[in-house]
């Protein structure tokens, strides 16, 4: 009788969660494959790029989940060429995925939002650095981990007037959201006080990345694009299509550095970052994909870590309870960049630090001392709260 009353007396002691069935989590990431026209060959998007970040993750809230009672399950859904994200969004959900890491253009990302509100599911954008995604199109059931052009555009602002480098030369490319993120430089030069002593157009006629350019050729096109500008400190590059900004730096006519979409960029992650903790997990990451982690890879990483973090918070894996938690005020979370992130509740934007890049190694890391807010000094990074044309619905 003793062994018996002793199990029995064990049993009432353990605790719910480890007698209950875990909590199953299941979380898509529906992705669209993106070019593999890039100027250099190490930026050749990977065949698990941001699926990867992802299970990372998955597997980090598992090790988590196995003394709080939940299990995180990854369900890619690769997007072919012609596909529509909103069909693909219905089969995630049917699935029992309601947790949407999304890695969409902007027009995607709508459409599948306006899908995701008939099946309750909350998506998580780790890619679409739109500003009218945060402001006149924002929606309630997207969550931004990217951060935005603004974000990103200020960051290196920051640092340039640092640096007293404020006379800036502009050159855009000939796409669409080129201008767009010329559009975002133009704003951070009048937030700031720096001047654009000129702009330019690289028109893009086509043809391959790498194997219409040659060195000889690319040599002697960047000095007749960058020749006879007014005196500047630095170039700004606005080429989110990645045509010609990668051929600058040591190509330009005059001395100068670049910086925008070559030379020092900003971004959410580089695979040079290490500090503050993040080379375990660039080890880690290495160590099991056999590639480094990309902005693409960390943004799903950082979106599964916050599923994680709000579902042992509220021992829910309702999309609504999660979303009231995460632009709640007990939200944050730790993503190796030095302070723990937190959600703008006005439009869902992640706060976070942005870091300057030459792709060897991180030049320094935004918001730059000296540089205050009221809330947080990762709000001097983007729109404000009190700029914000985002009305929630």
């Amino acid at each position: 009788m003793r062994p018996i009353a002793a199990l029995l007396l064990l049993a009432l002691l353990l605790p719910a969660a480890a007698l209950a069935e875990p909590l199953a989590v299941k979380v898509g990431v529906l992705r669209q494959a993106h070019s593999r026209e890039t100027i250099s060959i190490l930026d050749i998007p990977a065949g698990d790029d941001a699926l990867a970040g992802a299970l990372m993750g998955a597997a980090d809230n598992n090790t988590t989940g196995k003394f709080t009672g939940q299990t995180f399950e990854t369900i890619d859904a690769q997007l072919g060429e012609d596909e529509d994200a909103g069909a693909a969004l219905d089969k995630l959900v049917s699935e029992g995925a309601r947790l949407i890491i999304a890695d969409l253009s902007a027009d995607a990302l709508l459409r599948a939002a306006e899908r995701a509100k008939a099946g309750g599911a909350l998506l998580f954008n780790i890619s679409a650095p739109d500003e009218r995604l945060r402001e006149e199109d924002c929606r309630a059931n997207v969550v931004h981990v990217a951060p935005s052009r603004a974000m990103l555009a200020d960051g290196l602002a920051q640092y340039l007037i640092w640096k007293r480098w404020s006379r800036w030369l502009l050159i855009k490319g000939s796409h669409p959201q080129d201008e767009l993120l010329a559009a975002a430089y133009r704003a951070s030069a009048k937030k700031f006080g720096a001047k654009i002593v000129e702009e330019r157009l690289f028109e893009d006629i086509g043809g391959g990345r790498r194997s219409d350019s040659g060195s000889v050729q690319t040599q002697r096109q960047m000095p007749v694009l960058t020749q006879s500008a007014p005196a500047y400190d630095v170039l700004i590059a606005a080429d989110e299509s990645e045509v010609f900004a990668g051929y600058l730096p040591y190509r330009t006519f005059d001395p100068r550095p670049v910086a925008g979409s070559g030379g020092l960029v900003p971004t959410s992650w580089d695979s040079a970052h290490e500090q503050w903790g993040a080379q375990q997990l660039q080890n880690r990451f290495v160590q099991t994909f056999r590639r480094t982690m990309n902005a693409r890879d960390n943004g799903a990483w950082l979106a599964m870590r916050m599923i994680g973090e709000a579902t042992t918070r509220t021992a829910s894996n309702e999309p609504d309870k999660l979303r009231e938690f995460l632009i709640g005020p007990d939200f944050s979370i730790a993503a190796f960049k030095g302070v723990r992130l937190t959600l703008r509740d006005w439009n869902q934007q992640l706060r976070q630090p942005i870091l300057l890049s030459d792709g060897r190694m991180v030049a320094s890391v935004s918001p730059q001392e000296g540089y205050l807010h009221q809330t947080s000094e990762l709000d001097t990074l983007g729109r404000d709260r009190p700029e914000t044309k985002c009305r929630l619905r």
